[in-house]
């Protein structure tokens, strides 16, 4: 057994529809940060001791939750405003909002240059609304507005390639974005599956992973698309994260409600996990080897530890 149950934290009841979304967690604050999109707010969990902390309101239909520990920053994307929301990891009511794109998603950011990319997953009746919006955090402005050819699912940033990348639904494409001249798509990569979705890059390889609606995981050379191989997931996947240094890539997988958990050198399936049914959502605590499933049903967390 890979994945073992520790603990259940549980959250504030939802006060609508629509559950949790991304999370991430900043590990020198032991805080974690999970978009309870069904009440407006962010709510933060206490890794160290796994307990529920507080929640955040005012983040309108937040989508996602993104940490930036080089910085101390959380980046949260709120899609019922269309704003990305900015506070400091410990004093996050003292933060700022952004005007982004139409019903903004998933972000990436570069710490060295202090650029945030947003990936606005549009209106089809809206034209010319699947953009991704660059923004300068220190300025607190947009600088640019990308368009690209499809509604955008996750993203992220690669340092050695300099590079953001950008899951497009349909048609299954990656977008890359260069990250010194952040103004227009660089190139594009064919993604050999239906409905790219979650997204994650193991900067020790430099492959990127990415889940696909279509039930498979794809992993790619970041510097040149090229597909290195696949292994099929127990349906149709949301978010990913990757504990490279254990080889492992967690998976969730909202329907039936199960974590895939991948061993990433010999790209198959280790073990299959039951959450809860609609559970497709996580956050990685790296630094405890512990996974947090945000259960939609029950509105609570489940702890697991790895123990491989």
């Amino acid at each position: 057994m890979t994945l073992r149950l520790l603990d259940q934290i549980d959250l504030p009841p939802h006060q609508a529809s629509g559950g949790f979304d991304h999370a991430d967690v900043h590990a020198p604050t032991d805080r974690l940060y999970v978009a309870h999109t069904a009440n407006d707010a962010i709510d933060v969990i206490d890794c160290a001791n796994d307990r529920y902390v507080e929640s955040l309101p005012g983040h309108p239909a937040v989508a996602g939750a993104l940490v930036s520990e080089a910085r101390g920053l959380v980046f949260a994307t709120n899609r019922g405003e269309n704003t990305v929301s900015v506070f400091a990891a410990g004093d996050e009511r003292n933060g700022f909002k952004i005007g982004v794109g139409v019903r903004p998603n998933g972000v990436a950011f570069d710490g060295r240059r202090g650029t945030l990319v947003v990936a606005n997953v549009g209106d089809p009746a809206i034209a010319d609304s699947y953009t991704v919006a660059i923004i300068d955090v220190e300025r607190r402005r947009r600088t640019a507005e990308i368009q690209v050819p499809g509604r955008t699912r996750w993203a992220v940033y690669d340092p050695a390639n300099d590079a953001f990348f950008i899951n497009i639904a349909a048609p299954p494409r990656i977008v890359v974005i260069d990250g010194g001249a952040p103004i227009a798509i660089a190139r594009q990569y064919e993604v050999p599956a239906g409905g790219p979705h979650g997204l994650d890059l193991d900067p020790a390889t430099g492959w990127l992973w990415c889940a696909c609606d279509a039930g498979i995981l794809i992993a790619m050379e970041a510097a040149t698309g090229r597909v290195l191989g696949d292994v099929t997931l127990s349906g149709a996947p949301d978010v990913v994260f990757l504990h490279h240094q254990l080889g492992h890539l967690y998976v969730a997988v909202g329907d039936p409600g199960v974590i895939n958990v991948v061993n990433v050198r010999s790209l198959s399936t280790k073990e299959v996990v039951a959450t809860e049914a609609g559970a497709h959502t996580f956050a990685l605590d790296r630094k405890r080897r512990k996974l947090y499933a945000f259960l939609p049903g029950s509105h609570r967390a489940a702890v697991y530890s790895d123990a491989d």
